[in-house]
Protein backbone atom coordinates (compact mmCIF):
# COMPACT_ATOMS: atom_id res chain seq x y z
CA UNK A 1 0.00 0.00 0.00
CA UNK A 2 1.46 3.26 -1.00
CA UNK A 3 1.70 6.55 1.11
CA UNK A 4 -0.73 8.23 -0.50
CA UNK A 5 -3.01 5.38 -0.11
CA UNK A 6 -2.49 5.43 3.59
CA UNK A 7 -3.20 9.10 4.07
CA UNK A 8 -6.59 8.85 2.49
CA UNK A 9 -7.37 5.96 4.52
CA UNK A 10 -6.62 8.38 7.49
CA UNK A 11 -8.40 10.79 6.08
CA UNK A 12 -11.77 9.33 5.61
CA UNK A 13 -11.25 8.18 9.29
CA UNK A 14 -10.88 11.01 10.68
CA UNK A 15 -13.88 12.73 8.58
CA UNK A 16 -15.91 9.80 10.10
CA UNK A 17 -14.74 10.01 13.50
CA UNK A 18 -15.59 13.93 13.47
CA UNK A 19 -19.17 13.32 12.82
CA UNK A 20 -19.21 10.06 14.96
CA UNK A 21 -18.21 12.03 17.86
CA UNK A 22 -20.52 14.68 17.28
CA UNK A 23 -23.17 12.67 17.79
CA UNK A 24 -25.27 13.61 21.10
CA UNK A 25 -25.00 10.86 23.86
CA UNK A 26 -25.50 10.43 27.45
CA UNK A 27 -22.62 10.41 29.38
CA UNK A 28 -21.97 8.20 32.46
CA UNK A 29 -24.21 9.99 35.09
CA UNK A 30 -27.45 9.62 33.04
CA UNK A 31 -29.81 9.01 35.88
CA UNK A 32 -32.26 6.42 33.80
CA UNK A 33 -35.91 7.55 33.88
CA UNK A 34 -39.21 6.36 33.91
CA UNK A 35 -42.79 6.94 31.94
CA UNK A 36 -46.26 7.16 30.92
CA UNK A 37 -46.31 5.93 27.46
CA UNK A 38 -49.35 6.01 25.09
CA UNK A 39 -48.91 3.75 21.58
CA UNK A 40 -50.99 4.33 18.44
CA UNK A 41 -50.17 1.09 16.64
CA UNK A 42 -52.29 -0.83 13.87
CA UNK A 43 -55.16 1.66 15.07
CA UNK A 44 -55.31 1.17 18.71
CA UNK A 45 -54.08 2.99 21.42
CA UNK A 46 -52.46 1.20 23.89
CA UNK A 47 -50.82 2.55 27.54
CA UNK A 48 -48.09 1.47 28.98
CA UNK A 49 -45.16 2.63 31.69
CA UNK A 50 -41.35 2.38 30.14
CA UNK A 51 -38.17 2.96 31.58
CA UNK A 52 -33.94 3.44 30.47
CA UNK A 53 -32.00 2.36 33.80
CA UNK A 54 -28.87 4.23 34.40
CA UNK A 55 -27.24 1.12 32.84
CA UNK A 56 -29.10 1.34 29.94
CA UNK A 57 -30.97 -1.60 30.15
CA UNK A 58 -35.01 -1.39 28.59
CA UNK A 59 -38.06 -2.58 31.21
CA UNK A 60 -41.57 -2.14 29.49
CA UNK A 61 -44.93 -2.80 31.46
CA UNK A 62 -47.92 -3.31 29.52
CA UNK A 63 -50.72 -6.17 29.29
CA UNK A 64 -50.30 -6.71 25.13
CA UNK A 65 -47.21 -8.75 24.10
CA UNK A 66 -46.94 -7.44 20.61
CA UNK A 67 -47.01 -3.69 22.19
CA UNK A 68 -44.65 -5.26 24.78
CA UNK A 69 -42.28 -6.41 21.92
CA UNK A 70 -42.32 -3.53 19.43
CA UNK A 71 -42.19 -1.23 22.91
CA UNK A 72 -38.97 -3.02 23.97
CA UNK A 73 -37.43 -2.78 20.59
CA UNK A 74 -37.84 1.03 20.23
CA UNK A 75 -36.61 1.71 23.42
CA UNK A 76 -33.92 -0.11 22.71
CA UNK A 77 -32.99 1.56 19.74
CA UNK A 78 -33.28 5.04 21.75
CA UNK A 79 -30.59 3.65 23.55
CA UNK A 80 -28.44 2.62 20.62
CA UNK A 81 -28.16 5.76 19.43
CA UNK A 82 -28.16 7.57 22.67
CA UNK A 83 -25.53 5.24 24.61
CA UNK A 84 -21.84 6.78 24.64
CA UNK A 85 -18.72 4.60 23.21
CA UNK A 86 -15.25 5.31 22.43
CA UNK A 87 -14.62 5.96 18.57
CA UNK A 88 -11.58 3.44 18.56
CA UNK A 89 -13.71 0.77 20.64
CA UNK A 90 -16.00 0.85 18.11
CA UNK A 91 -14.43 1.36 14.89
CA UNK A 92 -10.39 0.87 15.98
CA UNK A 93 -10.05 -2.21 13.36
CA UNK A 94 -12.31 -0.82 10.80
CA UNK A 95 -10.88 0.46 7.58
CA UNK A 96 -12.12 3.49 6.11
CA UNK A 97 -12.26 4.50 2.72
CA UNK A 98 -13.33 7.74 0.65
CA UNK A 99 -16.34 5.71 -2.29
CA UNK A 100 -16.63 8.61 -5.48
CA UNK A 101 -17.04 11.95 -5.48
CA UNK A 102 -18.47 14.56 -3.01
CA UNK A 103 -22.51 14.57 -4.35
CA UNK A 104 -24.49 17.88 -5.29
CA UNK A 105 -25.47 18.46 -1.78
CA UNK A 106 -21.70 18.61 -0.21
CA UNK A 107 -22.02 15.08 1.31
CA UNK A 108 -18.52 12.80 1.39
CA UNK A 109 -19.30 8.62 0.68
CA UNK A 110 -17.41 6.13 2.93
CA UNK A 111 -17.09 2.82 2.80
CA UNK A 112 -16.39 0.98 5.92
CA UNK A 113 -14.22 -2.06 5.60
CA UNK A 114 -14.15 -5.28 8.13
CA UNK A 115 -17.96 -4.46 9.29
CA UNK A 116 -19.95 -7.75 8.53
CA UNK A 117 -23.19 -5.47 7.46
CA UNK A 118 -20.89 -3.87 4.82
CA UNK A 119 -22.04 -0.59 6.38
CA UNK A 120 -21.62 2.97 3.90
CA UNK A 121 -21.95 6.41 4.68
CA UNK A 122 -22.36 9.74 3.42
CA UNK A 123 -20.78 12.87 5.81
CA UNK A 124 -21.94 16.28 5.72
CA UNK A 125 -20.96 19.00 8.26
CA UNK A 126 -19.20 16.56 10.60
CA UNK A 127 -22.71 14.75 10.58
CA UNK A 128 -23.98 11.30 9.88
CA UNK A 129 -26.24 12.06 6.56
CA UNK A 130 -26.78 8.35 4.99
CA UNK A 131 -26.12 4.96 5.94
CA UNK A 132 -26.80 2.19 4.10
CA UNK A 133 -26.00 -1.67 4.96
CA UNK A 134 -27.36 -5.36 4.47
CA UNK A 135 -28.78 -7.41 7.22
CA UNK A 136 -29.53 -10.99 5.61
CA UNK A 137 -32.03 -10.91 3.21
CA UNK A 138 -32.64 -6.75 3.33
CA UNK A 139 -30.52 -3.80 2.11
CA UNK A 140 -31.66 -0.98 3.81
CA UNK A 141 -30.50 3.18 3.47
CA UNK A 142 -31.55 5.77 5.90
CA UNK A 143 -31.83 9.44 4.78
CA UNK A 144 -30.95 12.39 7.72
CA UNK A 145 -33.38 14.70 6.96
CA UNK A 146 -33.44 17.27 9.92
CA UNK A 147 -31.23 17.47 13.21
CA UNK A 148 -31.54 18.93 16.87
CA UNK A 149 -28.45 20.90 18.01
CA UNK A 150 -28.17 20.23 21.63
CA UNK A 151 -24.82 22.55 21.86
CA UNK A 152 -23.08 19.01 23.24
CA UNK A 153 -23.81 17.47 19.60
CA UNK A 154 -26.62 16.73 16.92
CA UNK A 155 -29.94 14.66 17.36
CA UNK A 156 -31.11 13.25 14.13
CA UNK A 157 -35.33 14.19 14.42
CA UNK A 158 -36.25 13.50 10.72
CA UNK A 159 -34.99 11.23 8.49
CA UNK A 160 -36.44 8.25 6.16
CA UNK A 161 -35.59 4.38 5.91
CA UNK A 162 -35.91 2.20 2.47
CA UNK A 163 -35.93 -1.25 2.79
CA UNK A 164 -34.56 -3.34 -0.19
CA UNK A 165 -34.61 -7.07 -1.47
CA UNK A 166 -30.84 -6.95 -2.09
CA UNK A 167 -30.85 -9.41 -4.37
CA UNK A 168 -33.66 -7.51 -6.85
CA UNK A 169 -33.41 -4.49 -5.92
CA UNK A 170 -37.21 -4.14 -5.04
CA UNK A 171 -38.50 -1.54 -2.27
CA UNK A 172 -39.91 -3.55 0.39
CA UNK A 173 -40.42 -1.35 2.47
CA UNK A 174 -40.05 2.42 3.35
CA UNK A 175 -40.82 4.82 6.23
CA UNK A 176 -40.66 8.34 7.74
CA UNK A 177 -39.71 9.02 11.52
CA UNK A 178 -40.29 12.32 13.20
CA UNK A 179 -38.68 12.55 16.73
CA UNK A 180 -39.35 15.16 19.31
CA UNK A 181 -36.47 15.20 22.03
CA UNK A 182 -36.99 17.69 25.10
CA UNK A 183 -34.60 18.69 28.06
CA UNK A 184 -36.26 16.53 30.89
CA UNK A 185 -33.74 14.86 33.42
CA UNK A 186 -30.96 16.92 32.40
CA UNK A 187 -30.43 15.32 29.11
CA UNK A 188 -32.30 14.82 26.12
CA UNK A 189 -35.27 12.52 26.04
CA UNK A 190 -37.22 11.47 23.00
CA UNK A 191 -41.03 12.54 23.75
CA UNK A 192 -42.22 12.07 20.44
CA UNK A 193 -42.22 9.49 17.30
CA UNK A 194 -44.32 9.59 14.20
CA UNK A 195 -43.22 7.07 12.21
CA UNK A 196 -45.39 6.88 8.48
CA UNK A 197 -44.85 3.57 6.58
CA UNK A 198 -45.92 2.06 3.55
CA UNK A 199 -45.36 -1.32 2.99
CA UNK A 200 -47.24 -2.41 -0.48
CA UNK A 201 -50.42 -0.73 -1.12
CA UNK A 202 -50.76 -0.50 2.42
CA UNK A 203 -49.98 2.69 4.52
CA UNK A 204 -50.13 2.96 8.72
CA UNK A 205 -49.35 5.77 10.98
CA UNK A 206 -47.70 5.18 14.31
CA UNK A 207 -47.64 7.26 16.95
CA UNK A 208 -45.40 6.98 20.41
CA UNK A 209 -45.83 9.48 23.45
CA UNK A 210 -43.82 9.58 26.65
CA UNK A 211 -45.28 11.55 29.79
CA UNK A 212 -44.44 12.41 32.95
CA UNK A 213 -41.18 11.46 32.14
CA UNK A 214 -39.17 11.50 35.80
CA UNK A 215 -35.82 10.47 36.71
CA UNK A 216 -35.13 6.95 38.30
Amino acid sequence: MTSTELQTQESARELFRAAYENRYTWDAHFPGFEADCTLLLNGETHSSKVSIQPDLSVSVETADPKVQEWLTNQMKDVVTHRKRSDFEQAHGKHRFDYDGETDETGAVPVTVGGDAMGSNYKLRDNQVVQVSRVMGRVAFTINHLAKLDTGSGYISTAYNAVFKNPQTGDVVRQSKFEDTYEPIVGYYVMTKQVVHTREGDNSTLTELALNNIRPL
